[in-house]
């Protein structure tokens, strides 16, 4: 697959994923990326306003093998991961493969299971296989997890660890619609506008050549250095608790090379990173207690710290050359 046909791919993508879901422009395009980057993404918001609709929606827009994990506190480990239950005809210990052996996975209101049943994701989250019994098992590829969680403040959430967060690549939010969107939303619930019968774009093949493609997309060391840099103004801010991982600097690298792909280009602009910033770095961070007394908030303190970051300029033109 070509950097033009992904492209064209993905404008695809985007308007059948509006045949159900409705929401804003930029929530659509974070779920691509993190679609054909390989990344997981969260998706945190008050209950109601599309976020099943979306992972569903997008299951099927891909062409993925679909599972539901819908997460309470009573949820065990072995309900995700898989477990051996006795087979009284067998007369032995059979493996009953968990709700994570699928494709496209959602994990529903994750922050309300516990965090031992968290954790049980973890492994499948970074190496995509579980490990149950001392028995490795890869999980079907190409995979991809997309989880919701409801505001802290609500009631039955627990806090995700940060070791769960940082393993999310993207992170967004949908918000309430503006009047002409919920317009939309009461014309598909009338229409009966499910996810499952939304138009059918990508398979598994065309997603993991696409990925592939992905991979390949050039990073010149400005650009590379430009992300080190990113990362590293994170852990030197007195407005934050600590800074962002290597881990998530080489989700931003992924991120920026998913949205190349998706405005039609086989390289990285610093404006790929440093757009990305909010939705790769944003939902790792904690404000110190500082900033919080000054009252300010997350986003102001990202958009500070990003702008006196020097970005490499000239970027377009020595790719150009290159190419000549």
């Amino acid at each position: 697959m070509t950097t033009a046909e992904s492209y064209r791919k993905l404008d695809e993508c985007r308007e059948a994923l509006g045949y159900s879901f409705v929401g804003p422009p930029e929530v659509i395009d974070r779920v691509l990326t993190g679609l054909i980057s390989g990344l997981h993404v969260l998706v945190e918001d008050v209950p109601g306003v599309g976020k099943t609709t979306l992972a569903r929606t997008l299951a099927r827009v891909a062409g993925l093998e679909f599972g539901r994990i819908q997460l309470s506190p009573d949820v065990l480990p072995g309900d995700i991961v898989g477990m051996h239950i006795y087979d009284p005809q067998a007369r032995e210990f059979v493996f009953r493969p968990g709700a994570v052996e699928h494709q496209c996975v959602l994990a529903d209101e994750l922050n309300r299971a516990s965090e031992r049943t968290q954790s049980a994701l973890l492994e499948a989250m970074q190496e995509e296989q579980v490990t149950v019994d001392g028995v490795t098992r890869a999980l079907p590829q190409p995979f991809f997890l997309i989880a919701t969680q409801n505001p802290a403040r609500f009631a039955g959430t627990f806090r995700l660890p940060e070791g769960q967060v940082d393993r999310f690549g993207l992170c967004c939010s949908i918000g309430y619609p503006s009047e002409e969107r919920e317009l939309e939303v009461l014309e598909r619930v009338a229409e009966r506008r499910r996810p499952e019968t939304a138009p059918v774009v990508l398979n598994a093949e065309a997603l993991t050549q696409m990925r592939e493609l992905c991979a390949g997309v050039r990073v010149e060391s400005a650009v590379r250095r430009y992300i080190v840099k990113l990362a590293g103004a994170t852990r030197r801010s007195r407005h934050l608790e600590s800074g962002v991982s290597p881990r998530a600097a080489g989700h931003l690298l992924r991120a920026a090379q998913a949205a190349a792909i998706r405005d039609g280009r086989d390289y990285v602009m610093p404006e790929d990173a440093r757009n990305l910033v909010p939705a790769v770095f944003g939902h790792r961070l904690t404000l110190s207690a500082e900033a919080r007394m000054s009252d300010r908030s997350l986003e102001h303190v990202l958009e500070g710290m990003v702008d006196r970051v020097v970005m490499p300029t000239g970027m377009e033109e020595e790719v150009d050359a290159r190419d000549e």
